[in-house]
């Protein structure tokens, strides 16, 4: 009886919360197949309405878009119902080790996916041919598992591929490149990554694998069964960074077009079957680690090349026939850490010179023909293995004793205590670097070609921390600390070390902590030192949930006592209270109805005569929901703050990012004017303005809600803060992209708006790096203007500020045009428009020479967007033309901004750039180590915004 009471009970309380309008019928059906295949699911996946509140679980229009379940003990296998998911575009159940089973055909029915991570599970089987169906994937990592079988030819579908991760899996047979109507990998023309190593590959590496379109920085074979030769198109794709093909059995000579890879940092040949003389690496300046040994490689002189590759801090040559005597000049190379010899032919005297590398570390002859060392009255302060040569052999030699005999390496770190004194910890628990006990999260990081090898160094691990924290807390993630421990290297010499990371405000992480821990280093989101290279994650099994950790065996195990008590004599009360939910819900809901469609219901203003704003899509928020979404304007969430207030970064429940602008009270509007400026807002709308989401207008509180734009300030990316590297052609899309959104504002918009305060700071960037406008606080109507005609208020930034403007204060569209073409001017040169007293269109101006090759501004020209370009910049004069008819004195001189549109549209097409087509990425078109970024103060408003009082006094400029 009790039973069939609790099942009516659950049927209607499943009804009235559909009711309510959650999750979509079919994806909640899906998600429950789920749940009922997994074990160990998070507790609170309870309830009819995954969107609510499921760990794990996020949600748009009550579809379901992301499950990411990192680290959360799940078991068991994937579900076929997976792809009735349709509307998912993120899945990452990495680190459950007892996940385990094929991966269902069905996989590929997840159409809009673009991030498909199942790192450190036990998945078995072949890979489905499906996967090739999921066109807009940008990120698949399947590393680590049991995978087998042949790499599916159909990957080579995956056009927008960026990450491509299928090593240490039991994955067997050819590469597949495309034939006829059959892909393969060769079409991945953007992908960045090709992770493949620790298989079992065999055949030959196919020279059709490579072309010069390709974009790929990382090319990891290592540790596979591959033959033949190295393939001499792999010297086209010259984007190249990190190369291992080592360990494994490749023959023939070395191509010698290998030096065309003139951006590789980390080259590993080693233990092959090469043969052949070995190739001229010269002007490789880039090349820091280079490991040639145990090869059948032509007897040879040793190289003089070698002292000239200025980066490089490991040689190793071990077996390779190299004979006749070291040039001491090797030695001095200033970032030489490693020098690996032994097994070879050298002889004569070993001469360091009279200056060497003061990073040397290791200088391993062993097993060579040295008969003399030349120490230049220089103790070397590093370790050096004569063994088994002639001067070994000398026993009269006493200084040379300590050199013939080998040591090994004693590499020591962990991280130490922050200026505290640990105390002593419960069981399992464990102090964290600032002495607090607790339950870590624990794995293994390991990086797959770091360019350095001196791991005694701990300059290395302590950078290494400093990225990870920096990283957490950018993403939000509530962290107090990390330790790293136990640097070693493993027999592919990848580098291992044992990280923990410690939770902050409790002892515990909850499991949303945990997956989002998971999902940062899993998705490859975090982004180490340049030196450190591709990495992966291995996490270890959490079981410390705390409190949260109650099973869901328990809790219906509760409920069934509950309503087994209340059976006696509560059955209708319970069944009256749900009516009456039902009843307060609906009413609820048609409250919340008539708020949307007249969310100013409530306006309150003394002005009798004040009318509703008019909205367009502009949603009232409480002050309550605001705070919920910002766990109570926490400190985690404060991304930036100016002289208005501060700004949060916040989460709908819908899992849309949201950038809140809250206002302190002694800069708050009244209550028109703040009516004015959301009604200004709310009707503009274009691809290139940061669009508003809302406002709130209660308790007291101004509130103005943005969409959150990721990648930070344009500014931030120019001076190298962003850790975003922009390239020509970039600039001008960005160029672009502002010039639409101001012409939009000015021609488009009925009556136009002038912007007034145009900066890098105020333009952003998305997640494919295309430009918003931000920061509408000084904008104003034309309409205004024709009404005040001169204003009393100049308002804008210094070193932006149209001088016509200034000195007549009278305010017109050609104001923001002369704003964006400082801006140009910006993205030309890197520099602040007032640097050191410098004024940079006065600066441009006078340095001018149009009969010299780009206009004679070498010294002003970033020479970020000319290191690898030489001196030719595609529309460089063009653009420099535009930008100087924006600054022309008077307004009347200057072009329209439709005007500047189309001529920047023409200076991309004649680079044979499509102007229409959207930029990519910053993980894809950035290098590995670019896309690093640390924390930085959120751009919708800012502190150099000047309001000019009608006595026009200039402020005191503070050093850009």
């Amino acid at each position: 009886m009790s039973e069939r009471i609790l099942v009516v009970l659950l049927l209607v309380l499943n009804y009235l919360l559909v009711a309510e309008g959650g999750t979509a019928d079919e994806d909640l059906s899906t998600l429950l197949s789920l749940k009922d295949t997994w074990k160990n699911t998070p507790p609170n996946w309870v309830g009819s309405d995954p969107c609510d509140d499921w760990d794990g679980i996020k949600c748009k229009n009550s579809r379901i878009t992301s499950i990411t379940l990192a680290s959360t003990g799940l078991a068991g296998g994937l579900s076929g119902d997976i792809g009735s998911l349709s509307e998912l575009e993120t899945l990452d159940l990495s680190y459950n080790k007892d996940l385990t089973g094929p991966l269902p055909q069905s996989i590929g029915e997840l159409k809009k996916l673009t991030t498909l991570i199942l790192v450190g599970c036990k998945f078995t089987g072949p890979i489905p041919g499906s996967i090739g169906k999921l066109q807009a994937l940008l990120y698949l990592s399947l590393n680590s598992n049991s995978f087998s079988g042949a790499i599916p030819h159909s990957i080579g579908n995956l056009s927008k591929l960026h990450w491509l991760d299928l090593a240490e899996n039991q994955l067997e047979g050819n590469i597949p490149v495309s034939s006829g109507d059959i892909s393969g990998l060769d079409k991945l023309h953007h992908a960045k990554h090709f992770h493949l190593g620790k298989n079992n590959l065999s055949g030959s590496i196919p020279p059709q694998l490579f072309s010069s379109e390709m974009e790929l920085i990382h090319l990891l074979l290592e540790s596979n069964q591959l033959t033949g030769d190295i393939p001499p198109t792999l010297g086209l794709v010259q984007s190249l960074e990190v190369v291992r093909l080592d360990t494994n059995s490749l023959r023939g000579s070395v191509p010698p077009n290998i030096n065309n890879l003139t951006n590789v940092q980390d080259l590993y040949l080693s233990n092959n079957k090469l043969t052949g003389s070995l190739p001229n690496l010269t002007g490789m300046n880039a090349l820091s680690y280079l490991d040639m040994s145990n090869n059948s490689l032509e007897p040879l002189d040793f190289p003089g090349w070698f002292s000239t590759l200025n980066s490089l801090t490991t040689l190793k040559m071990e077996n390779t026939q190299l004979q006749g005597q070291v040039p001491s000049s090797l030695f001095g190379l200033v970032n030489l850490q490693t020098v690996v010899l032994k097994d070879n032919k050298i002889n004569g005297s070993l001469d360091f010179g009279s200056s060497y590398s003061n990073r040397l570390q290791l200088v391993d002859l062993e097993t060579n023909s040295i008969d003399s060392f030349k120490q230049n009255d220089i103790v070397p302060n590093f370790k050096i293995i004569l063994k088994d040569n002639p001067i070994c052999q000398e026993s009269d030699k006493i200084q040379t004793s300590s050199y013939c005999f080998p040591s090994q390496p004693n590499v020591s770190y962990s991280t130490p205590p922050n200026n505290c004194q640990p105390g002593a910890c419960s069981s399992e628990q464990i102090p964290s670097p600032n002495c607090i006990c607790s339950y870590p999260y624990t794995g293994i990081l390991a990086f797959r070609s770091p360019s350095f090898s001196d791991l005694e160094n701990k300059t290395h691990y302590l950078m290494l921390e400093e990225f990870l924290m920096r990283s957490f807390k950018s993403h939000f993630v509530s962290v107090d600390s990390v330790s790293l421990s136990n640097p070693t290297k493993d027999s592919t010499q990848y580098l291992k070390l044992n990280l923990q990371v410690f939770p902050s405000g409790q002892d515990h992480f909850n499991r949303t902590g945990i997956s989002s821990t998971g999902f940062l280093l899993s998705n490859q989101t975090f982004k180490p030192p340049k030196d450190f290279g591709p990495f992966y994650f291995l996490a270890d099994k959490y079981d410390h949930f705390g409190n949260s950790g109650f099973s869901v065996s328990s809790k219906s195990s509760n409920i069934g006592i509950i309503i087994g008590a209340a059976v006696g004599g509560s059955v209708l009360l319970l069944l009256l209270l749900l009516a009456g939910l039902y009843a307060f819900r609906q009413k609820k809901r048609a409250e919340k109805a008539i708020g949307q469609s007249n969310p100013f219901r409530r306006w309150d203003t003394v002005e009798s005569n004040s009318e509703v704003p008019q909205l367009k899509e502009a949603r009232l928020f409480s002050f309550e929901e605001l705070k919920k979404y910002t766990k109570n304007f926490s400190q985690l969430n404060d991304i930036g703050s100016g002289g208005f207030g501060k700004v949060y970064k916040g989460s709908l429940p819908n899992g849309k990012l949201i950038a809140i602008k809250r206002a302190k009270k002694e800069s708050m509007q009244g209550k028109l004017e703040f009516k004015a400026e959301i009604e200004l807002l709310s009707r503009v709308h274009h691809k290139n303005l940061v669009s508003i989401v809302g406002f709130c207008f209660d308790q007291g509180e101004q509130m103005l809600v943005y969409e959150y734009v990721p990648n930070g300030t344009l500014k931030d990316a120019l001076s190298g803060k962003s850790g975003i590297r922009l390239d020509w052609i970039r600039r001008v899309k960005v160029a672009l992209g502002t010039a639409r959104g101001l012409a939009y504002l000015h021609e488009l918009v009925n009556p136009p708006i002038i912007h007034r305060d145009i900066k890098s700071n105020n333009i952003l960037l998305d997640d494919r790096l295309n430009a918003k406008v931000a920061d509408f606080g000084l904008s104003k109507s034309i309409l205004d203007c024709e009404k005040d005609h001169v204003t009393t208020q100049v308002k804008g930034t210094m070193g932006y500020l149209d001088p016509e403007y200034y000195m007549s204060q009278q305010l017109t569209e050609k104001s923001d045009v002369y704003s964006f073409g400082v801006l140009m001017l910006e993205l030309i040169s890197a520099r602040g428009p007032l640097e050191r007293g410098r004024y940079i269109v006065k600066e441009v101006k006078k340095a001018v020479d149009k009969t010299k090759e780009l206009y004679g501004l070498n010294e002003i020209i970033d020479p970020t967007i000319t290191i690898s370009l030489g001196s030719t910049l595609s529309g460089f004069e063009e653009f420099m033309d535009m930008s100087m008819r924006c600054v022309e004195e008077e307004g009347g001189n200057r072009p329209k901004m439709s005007d500047v549109v189309r001529e920047l549209e023409n200076i991309l097409k004649s680079a044979g750039v499509n102007p229409s087509e959207e930029s990519v990425s910053p993980s894809i078109s950035s290098s590995y180590e670019d896309v690093s970024r640390g924390s930085s103060t959120h751009p919708y408003n800012s502190n150099d915004t000047f309001d000019f009082s009608a006595g026009l006094p200039y402020p005191k400029l503070d050093p850009q």
